[in-house]
């Protein structure tokens, strides 16, 4: 790591989130490491209201990006750009803005290797070939090949994965790769299925704190539908 600076990126779009989600983001983040951190936003809203510290970019582009603009791809793939952000051959560390930092980040933010790209085993399914984005990390140039691929015949994607465009992520990596790398299983955890009370319960008992080795705490999907 170039002077130990910890590069973060995210991503904001639509009206789900505004700035202070972004500067809530940053505030916990550096909260929680030693390390010095550069934040970036890939966003094309207008944000009055942001950090200043943040350094903002705008989001980039995919073939067919406004039909794309309700689904994820405009994440999962786009943020795979050679050029992202000026940031070639640099580790970078993604969160999505629905996560909440519970621990220090100093471990996670050293533990990549190489040019390894690094995620969340997906809580939804069984096994180790679905990576779950609320978190995942990798050098900046390694992943062009999957925005390349896309942009070539994006319809047959959408067609084959729907929605599931980190389902798409994963397969990729996991054809050129053979694997996906996951972190830790305790230092990501779900507020939906590591949180929550069973459903029936839910009226009766309040969510559970995360285990004291998490670091972050996902809140994906919708947490109140099984």
């Amino acid at each position: 790591m170039e002077n130990n600076t910890i590069h973060i990126i995210t991503i904001l779009w639509g009206k789900a989130y505004d700035e202070q989600d972004v500067n809530r983001l940053f505030a916990m983040i550096t909260n929680n490491t030693s390390y010095p951190i550069c934040f970036h936003l890939f966003s094309d809203e207008s944000l009055p209201e942001l950090n200043p510290v943040i350094i903002q970019h705008s989001e980039p582009r995919l073939a067919a990006h406004e039909q794309l603009q309700h689904l994820n791809y405009r994440k999962e793939v786009g943020l795979c750009d050679n050029s992202l952000g000026n940031l070639h051959d640099k580790r970078v560390f993604f969160f999505d803005l629905d996560v909440i930092i519970t621990g220090n980040l100093d471990e996670m933010f050293i533990y990549p290797k190489g040019n390894e790209f690094y995620i969340i085993n997906d809580w939804n399914t069984e096994g180790t070939h679905v990576g779950q984005a609320s978190c995942y990390s990798f050098v900046v140039g390694t992943l062009v090949f999957i925005k390349e691929a896309f942009e070539l015949d994006y319809t047959t994607v959408v067609e084959a994965y729907g929605t599931a465009s980190q389902e798409y992520l994963s397969a990729m990596i996991m054809e050129s790769k053979g694997r996906l790398n996951f972190w830790p299983e305790h230092w990501c955890k779900s507020f939906k299925y590591h949180c929550l009370p069973h459903p029936l319960l839910r009226h009766l008992r309040t969510p559970k704190k995360p285990d004291p080795k998490t670091k972050l705490l996902a809140f994906h999907g919708n947490p109140g539908i099984e």
